[in-house]
């Protein structure tokens, strides 16, 4: 009678264990295999920009993993995986010996005779459906709180603790479910042979490896840059060093120089060649090989576009209303494809480096903390066809997808850039390009009880009179004043509005030379329209669709002419800045850059920002914006202007883009245009 309460639970566990289904999981995901995956954002050609995951997985069928792979899998874990239904019984006697051996030593060590649960002893089977099905029990396993509170385990428990006996349970519901998923993946594919190949792939593509990689194919590319399609016999340390891993990615990282992961790839080919999987003697000589893993960044998402990575989450969170968003796109659920164009992407990144080198030459005090930003539009509809919000290597590391974009997030003043919005106010009330306007001193209030400020140009000198379009060109700071206060500051902040710049103003004259702050990306928009005559906001997502192909999101194709009856003579004037000897951006015109553009360069107060900002003409062109400064504001250095550190960089970016055809030929500027500035530059020469 004694015995009978043991008989009765022993029966009662292995009914549970070997005939109860009930409260089992739901099998289809599983069959399914529905993982995180990898979200991919694609550029206007179909090209990926990045890829990006919570969880870096490849998931791979059995016939891709290759068999020295397979082998060194089934050596490190489960030889007989093909042979047993889930379980290893064989495996059973060692189990117990360490569990004996453990609680004996905890009890000769003073710590109370208490059962003491081994590692190890799992089969492949086990270790899938603890991680797929038991994961949650599994992670709260070690709680001193009975998963379940009802007399079993409470008796348990009084005898092997709370941490034991979860860990004692849940060891034999894995069981359980082992014997269950081998039973229904054998019914589902007709064959044991084929359930164990079924298994045995989502085994393999499930593994954590560290780093962030989940599944053999994924660990490979990341610690040896090798898929594993390439894998031959040769390869076995390799595929010993990935099977040794997922027993305990935080100990078995193949490091150079570490001897864990060094002695468990050792113990793996042994393995290997003991069940003939491998000759011994190519087993001893990879043995006296050194770890070697390649070279591996620390940041594991790689694109050559972060700052429109940024952006594209900016719009998701924007756009999704609840339907989607950037969670979505971090799990694979969403694929989004950017108007960026990545060919054009790569040479804003190389111009930025290279311009940011040129100014570094001259100041090398400055090397590695200088920054820039570019922006470069679409005319006709504003898409946003490369963004770089920094530079690649900036204070000693690489940047990231989650690094700071100077080109949405940065306020900065626009210095004379800002000039053409207060002229394209003045057209719309009257003035003319060749209106004369008064180059000389003028003072402008600064606030109650405060000195006025006397505004002068950037050369110390007063030209006099002089055509409005002469006074752009060269980028007269009095005469921006003046016209500003001719014309009234609110028309100017109107027009501003009216070509997409959202960010307050301040309410004041200097607001004309560029005082007030604004994104690089707005003013980018607003030389656009000036170029293009369309109004549109800049956008970066052209549409999302699912994993299946359904479209989630796409991007309005509405976009408005404005107001054209004065637009032809800011196009004239900003060309002027070029064609113009005396213009600022002069250096633009000539035999070694044929490319026709407008433009206007910006310096702010003391150096402190330099920027350029042009377009080629019509719907049909584009627009550079281009800005080089310090994250903390301090000075460029003297004569550090917007044509000296900004230009160089559109000049490359135009070039290289329009010689490569990568958006078409340039487009010219209307006859009328060019023949506006041919006859007032003879008019001069007549003087």
């Amino acid at each position: 009678m004694a015995l009978l309460p043991l008989v009765l639970t022993t029966w009662g566990l292995a009914h549970h264990i070997y005939f109860d289904r009930s409260d089992v999981p739901d099998l289809e995901p599983f069959i399914r295999f529905e993982l995180s995956t990898i979200g991919k954002v694609y550029d206007a050609r179909g090209a990926v920009l990045v890829e990006l995951a919570r969880e870096y997985r490849q998931v791979v069928s059995y016939e891709e993993v290759p068999p020295v792979l397979r082998h060194a899998i089934l050596a490190a874990e489960d030889k007989n995986f093909f042979a047993h239904s889930g379980v290893d019984y064989r495996a059973l006697p060692r189990v117990l010996y360490k569990a004996a051996i453990s609680s004996v030593g905890a009890w000769w060590n003073g710590d109370g005779f208490r059962l003491h649960l081994p590692q190890g002893g799992s089969t492949l089977t086990q270790q899938l459906v603890r991680g797929y099905f038991l994961r949650d029990r599994w992670s709260r396993e070690n709680s001193a709180t009975l998963f379940r509170d009802n007399l079993t385990w409470r008796l348990f428990s009084a005898g092997a603790g709370a941490r034991t006996t979860n860990k004692l349970f849940r060891k034999l519901e894995e069981v359980r479910l082992a014997l269950w998923l081998e039973e229904e993946m054998r019914r589902r594919f007709g064959s044991r042979e084929q359930a164990k190949r079924e298994i045995f792939a989502r085994s393999a593509s499930f593994n954590y490896l560290g780093n962030g990689r989940y599944g053999f194919a994924a660990g490979s590319e990341y610690y040896f840059d090798k898929p594993l399609s390439s894998y031959t016999m040769e390869d076995a340390g390799k595929a010993a060093l990935l099977a040794g891993i997922a027993k305990a990615p935080r100990d078995y990282l193949p490091v150079p120089g570490n001897a864990r992961p060094l002695r468990r790839r050792n113990e793996i080919l042994a393995l290997m060649a003991r069940n003939g999987y491998i000759p011994a003697n190519l087993a001893k000589r990879l043995q006296a090989e050194p770890v070697r893993v390649a070279k591996v960044t620390n940041n594991p998402v790689k694109t050559q576009a972060p700052a429109a990575i940024d952006t594209v989450f900016d719009e998701l969170r924007r756009h999704g209303a609840g339907r989607f968003g950037v969670e979505d796109l971090f799990q694979g659920r969403i694929l989004v494809h950017a108007t960026v164009d990545q060919r054009v992407q790569t040479i804003v990144n190389e111009a930025l480096e290279t311009g940011l080198a040129l100014y570094e030459k001259r100041h090398p005090q400055a090397k590695g903390l200088i920054q820039g930003s570019v922006v470069v539009l679409r005319n006709a509809d504003a898409a946003i066809l490369a963004e770089a919000g920094g530079r690649n290597f900036y204070e000693n590391r690489y940047a990231r997808y989650s690094d700071f974009n100077r080109a949405t997030g940065a306020l900065r003043q626009a210095g004379s850039a800002w000039k053409p919005l207060v002229y394209l106010a003045a057209f719309r009330q009257g003035l003319k390009l060749d209106t004369t306007v008064p180059d000389e001193p003028i003072a402008v209030r600064m606030g109650a009880d405060r000195p006025v400020k006397w505004i002068a140009n950037y050369d110390k000198e007063f030209r006099g009179p002089i055509p409005m379009r002469q006074a752009l060109a060269e980028s007269r700071n009095a005469v921006a004043v003046w016209i500003t206060r001719e014309i009234g500051l609110n028309r100017v902040i109107r027009a501003s509005r009216e070509l997409g710049i959202r960010t307050p103003l301040q309410p004041y004259i200097t607001t004309a030379l560029g005082a007030s702050e604004v994104r690089l990306l707005e003013l980018a928009g607003a030389y656009r329209a000036m170029a293009s005559g369309i109004l549109a906001q800049p956008y970066i997502i052209d549409r999302v669709t699912g994993a299946s192909g359904e479209v989630f999101y796409e991007a309005a194709r509405t976009a408005l002419e404005f107001d054209s009856r004065h637009l032809n003579l800011i196009q004239e004037g900003l060309r002027g800045v070029v064609r113009i000897p005396e213009g600022t951006a002069h250096s633009l015109y000539g035999r070694d850059f044929p490319i026709p553009v407008m433009g206007k360069t910006g310096t702010t107060s003391e150096f402190r920002d330099a920027l350029f900002v042009g377009s080629t003409y019509g719907p049909q062109g584009v627009t550079v914006a281009v800005r080089i400064g310090f994250d903390d504001n301090r000075t460029l250095g003297d004569r550090e202007t917007g044509g000296r550190a900004a230009l160089p960089i559109f000049r490359e970016i135009m070039l290289r883009t329009y010689q490569l055809e990568l958006l078409g030929a340039a487009p010219s500027f209307p006859r009328e245009i060019e023949d506006g500035i041919d006859q007032y530059l003879l008019e001069k020469q007549s003087r």
